[in-house]
């Protein structure tokens, strides 16, 4: 596993584009945009949902209302960990904008290299989303702390050092190990860290409270879907091409910690007195999510007897026959450019 990985010619005269002989990573195509020949029927479907679900954090009102509810109607606890939770949420959506490329350049499939790049440019519209909700909600003193609550926050620079590491391991010495790792780093990263903040965020939303942050967290969490949806695909793609250099080992160990690690940092920025959320909670909900995540890679579970989410009213909100369901996701259900697609990339 630490055979050396090359990454893309942007240019290869002896290439080949054949269908036939393209895989997953370590392919030797021309270099050519040929989307009219296309491997992955994943990536292709993938697509269309991506283009399909484009927004803007312009279009969102209400934060105005949010501001006056962080100031009047939140606890200390909820102020702490809605900042906290945020700071966590820029962490993860710059470095993955930024890193994004890095992996693309040993992707050899033009499918799945054109959703990376709407993947990078969908978590640059979400760290808009983020300067966005803190120019309207919190007071222009607060904002730097937190953007750079990592500086004083023990727990939340560890996490942040974690997967920057694993990331600057794979740019440093591009191997097939630190590309398979990082690899499982951009699925944890998109299926595990981000979700005990959105839970936070739905739970205020269940309380009636910060409901334009919550509208804005909910394109987020989709376009984050399709993002998890990549990376599982490109994962079971690897298994099936290059078995030499699939470790389920691995995925395991390192899903564990991400589980960890996770706990921890809900604990820590939650604690235990946030109505609706709790340490055990906390716990129940992860490793439920841990064993959901694993069964997209067709792995069984890692936690067997956590097997229903205990947050109840997560699937409150999403149940459109519910009065808050209807009210929490009816513009994310309904601002899209188009719901089919027609026409695009169709072959």
């Amino acid at each position: 596993m630490t055979k050396e990985i090359n990454r893309n010619h942007l240019f290869d005269p002896k290439g080949s584009d054949d269908v036939e002989a393209r895989t997953i990573i370590k392919g030797a195509t021309t270099g050519l945009f040929n989307l009219n020949a296309t491997k992955y029927p994943w990536a292709k479907s993938l697509y269309q949902v991506m283009i399909g679900n484009f927004w803007v954090p312009e279009k969102i009102s209400g934060l105005k209302d949010d501001a006056r509810m962080f100031r009047a109607d939140l606890s200390e606890e909820e102020q702490k960990g809605y900042k906290g939770i945020l700071s966590f949420l820029i962490f993860l959506d710059s470095i993955q904008t930024v890193n994004l490329p890095h992996f693309s350049d040993y992707i050899t499939s033009p499918e799945v290299n054109l959703i990376l790049s709407i993947q990078a440019y969908q978590e640059a519209i979400h760290s808009q989303s983020y300067a966005t909700i803190l120019e309207s909600v919190v007071e222009s003193k607060e904002r730097d702390e937190i953007y750079y609550f990592w500086r004083t926050d023990a727990v939340l620079l560890e996490r942040n050092k974690y997967i920057g590491q694993i990331y600057e391991d794979f740019i440093d010495n591009p191997t097939d190990e630190t590309f398979f790792r990082g690899i499982v780093a951009n699925f944890l990263l998109e299926s595990v860290y981000f979700y005990n903040g959105f839970a936070f965020f739905d739970t205020l939303v269940d309380r009636m409270k910060m409901l334009a942050t919550g509208r804005m967290i909910a394109y987020i969490r989709r376009d984050e879907l399709t993002h998890i949806t990549i990376f599982a695909n490109i994962i079971r793609e690897i298994k099936k091409e290059f078995p030499e250099i699939y470790n389920e080992k691995m995925i395991l160990e390192m899903m564990k910690l991400a589980v960890d690690q996770e706990i921890a940092w809900g604990k820590h920025i939650l604690g235990n007195r946030i109505p609706g959320i709790n340490s055990e909670m906390t716990s129940d909900y992860t490793h439920w999510l841990a064993n959901n995540r694993l069964a997209m890679l067709n792995i069984g579970p890692l936690y067997p007897n956590a097997v229903s989410n205990p947050y109840k009213h997560l699937d409150r909100l999403q149940d459109p026959n519910s009065d808050k369901g209807n009210f929490f996701e009816t513009t994310v259900v309904n601002y899209t450019q188009s719901s089919s697609m027609n026409g695009s990339w169709d072959f």
